[in-house]
């Protein structure tokens, strides 16, 4: 039977609401480690994590697929009313995870090679890196296996679960790094087993509560879990998004290189100016947890209505939130700046870009809900095929605005938000003809 019940808007915001708070734990995690490493006193040190710390954002991201596959399957599962598919997306999940930490651990050696051979840090960096990353590294199957349970919660819209165990672990992270660090006196590595201990917990918990909503119950027959038609859909829809996922590391990291590329105070105001971009991200990433979970569900329930409505709904909301964000940056951005360094020549430099940076979260609005939709609908090779042409149009765009400096980085970088979501909106109306014929 379906498990769908009507889209309302308390449904989007019981969905989006404990995303969002999720999120704005994240960046206190860093702000505490930044500040426990700072204190030892040695800008190597610190130099050292922040190297590594990249490295693990981008080899984490690009399985990110591990979190938005089981949310879309498993949404999809509960509008079909099919509890043991539930169970066994859980498993599938879970033992793909756990294959991918483990293969990252085996090739540790040759991955820290190539990884700290293109950062090309200086000796002393790149020895603490490499201190942290070896000991971090042994997380991968944890926290991967985090994405899966996470996943699986919010594609049920058990997002209070999921909201409770991401603070939970970043609590965890920031309370072990501060006394493994500075009061145990363990410096870089005590860092890296801080995120090890956290995720391990994490995970732990996070089985614990699904074995409660479970009542115990993970059985699923062998034919259903290594059914081989699901096993290929799953494959193939977390391929996908891991090439879609490649594509944007990509477009951030070109975007990270230039700045680079034009000096010191350029690449100190953009590292300014980004942190508009993650505090939109807060919000409009939270309404896309919404729309990959409403989408979802009705998709499993073949209910067009209402997976017109929670479309509907998602954008309006995110539209709201997206315009509301952009204000306030062109308002407030200046005090933000402020705020943020006390350098009065970055300063300078990022006001002169603010207005560019402040409609970032405007213009991402229809990439952040088109994702979410298209991810809710498993709709994977579309997204993947559409976004590597948004790249494209970002790279043609650079080269075009190359004369206006940071600015045409900038313009560009809009223009790729645009490109994302306004290709996608125009797929979208063959997609759902296809899929509600």
């Amino acid at each position: 039977m379906s498990a769908v019940l009507r889209v309302t808007h308390a449904r989007v915001f019981a969905i989006a609401g404990p995303a969002m708070l999720a999120n704005l734990t994240t960046p206190l995690l860093g702000i505490v480690a930044t500040a426990a490493i700072g204190r030892l006193g040695d800008p190597h040190l610190l130099g050292g994590v922040a190297l590594a710390s990249v490295a693990f954002d981008c080899i984490f991201w690009l399985f990110g697929f591990l979190r938005m596959a089981t949310v879309s399957f498993t949404a999809q599962a509960l509008g079909a009313g099919d509890r043991l598919e539930l169970r066994a997306i859980l498993l599938r999940a879970l033992m793909l995870g756990a294959l991918i930490g483990l293969t990252l651990i085996a090739l540790r050696t040759p991955l820290a090679a190539a990884v700290f051979g293109i950062m090309s840090g200086s000796d002393a960096v790149t020895s603490a890196a490499r201190d942290y990353f070896f000991i971090r590294l042994w997380s991968a199957p944890l926290m991967l296996g985090n994405y899966v349970i996470l996943g699986w919660l919010v594609g049920q819209a058990r997002t209070g679960i999921a909201l409770a165990l991401q603070v939970g672990i970043n609590l965890i992270n920031m309370a072990l790094t501060a006394f493994l660090v500075l009061s145990a006196g363990f410096g870089v590595k005590g860092a890296a087993l801080a995120t090890v201990t956290a995720e391990g917990l994490g995970f732990i918990g996070g089985m614990i509560a699904i074995s409660v909503l479970l009542s115990g119950n993970f059985s699923v027959p062998s034919h259903i879990l290594f059914d081989r038609e699901r096993l290929l859909r799953m494959f193939a829809v977390n391929r996908d998004i891991m090439i879609r996922t490649a594509a944007l590391i990509a477009a951030f990291l070109f975007f990270t290189a230039q700045g680079a590329r034009a000096g010191d105070l350029t690449l100190a105001a953009n590292a300014v100016l980004n942190n508009f971009l993650m505090i939109g991200s807060f919000f409009l990433d939270g309404l896309a947890n919404a729309a990959e979970q409403l989408c979802g569900q009705s998709f499993g329930a073949r209910n067009r209505a209402e997976f017109n409505r929670a479309v509907k709904l998602v954008l309006g909301w995110s539209t709201a939130f997206g315009v509301a964000v952009t204000l306030l940056f062109m308002v407030a951005g200046d005090t933000l700046i402020d705020l943020i360094t006390t350098s009065p020549e970055v300063r300078l430099a990022a006001r002169e870009f603010m207005w560019l940076a402040a409609l970032a979260p405007a213009c991402g609005v229809l990439a952040y809900v088109y994702d979410g939709i298209y991810i809710g609908a498993s709709w994977a090779r579309d997204m993947r095929n559409l976004m590597l042409v948004a790249l494209a149009t970002y790279f043609a765009a650079f080269y075009l605005l190359t004369p206006f400096g940071n600015a045409g980085l900038w313009s560009a970088f809009l223009i790729f938000l645009l490109a994302r979501g306004v290709l996608q909106a125009v797929r979208y109306t063959a997609l759902i003809g296809k899929s509600f014929p």
